[in-house]
């Protein structure tokens, strides 16, 4: 059983996932706006979000970037929209999973099970008191905080697993294979996924594809996390900027 929060707007749909998911055995709570679904999780502890994106006071996109603001709870994105670009966004933003409307409950509740076995699988994976130092890199999983050179990073939730993930590793080139398995929980994807979010860890990091200080990627082999060398060259391997 599951603690889920669903934010919906429409009444008739609202009410048939609250139904469908209480058959389930499933602890339901709902609300149908953005700002209510804000304060229920900071007061409450849900397993999963199920959250629309048209929403009368805040579009979902934003609604979920203030999620992601205040809790690392597992966010599935119930849309009619089914724009590819629009559901990469999301998916960058912090959504775990996305159903495209109208969808069957059986396969919500799938999507439900799939996202928390991930979300309980990173759980046991996490070293429980260990911090991670890479040069000046701290990655603390325990807290979920990660600091450079003293300063606290601003990451997604992602983010900061495929940081945390191959701050374990310093040195070891990972294969994208490996990372889609470990990070993502999944057996398949596109390199996409992985090449956005290293993008945005460069960003916060401070550094390029062209110019890594901590993030190596080798074409065609996978990506390693080590501590800067002082001017070090762009190893012959390295792939150039997206």
């Amino acid at each position: 059983m599951a603690s889920v929060l669903v934010v919906e707007d429409d009444q008739f749909v609202r009410s048939a996932l609250i139904r469908h998911l209480t058959d389930a055995a499933h602890a339901v709570r709902s609300v149908g706006t953005a700002l209510e679904a804000l304060r229920e999780v900071a007061h409450l502890r849900f397993d999963v979000v199920i959250l629309d994106l048209g929403l009368p006071d805040l579009d979902g996109a934003e609604a979920l970037k203030m999620l992601r603001g205040i809790t690392d709870v597992p966010v599935i994105i119930a849309t009619a929209r089914d724009d590819e670009a629009e559901i990469v966004r999301l998916l960058n933003a912090g959504a775990d999973d996305y159903l495209t409307k109208p969808f069957s409950v059986e396969h919500l509740s799938a999507r439900i099970a799939a996202v928390l076995r991930r979300a309980r699988a990173g759980g046991r994976d996490a070293p429980p008191e260990t911090v991670l130092r890479v040069g000046g890199l701290t990655v603390d999983p325990l807290r979920r905080q990660a600091e450079l050179d003293g300063r606290r990073l601003d990451l997604t939730r992602r983010e900061f697993d495929l940081l945390a993930f191959l701050a374990a590793r310093p040195g070891v080139v990972v294969p994208r294979k490996e990372l889609l398995a470990e990070v993502w929980q999944q057996s398949y994807g596109d390199d996409q996924t992985i090449d956005v979010h290293l993008s945005w860890l460069r960003r916060k990091l401070g550094e390029t594809a062209a110019r890594p200080r901590y993030l190596h990627t080798l074409r065609g082999v996978g990506v390693k996390l080590e501590p800067p060398a002082a001017d070090a060259p762009r190893g012959p391997g390295a792939e150039p900027p997206r």
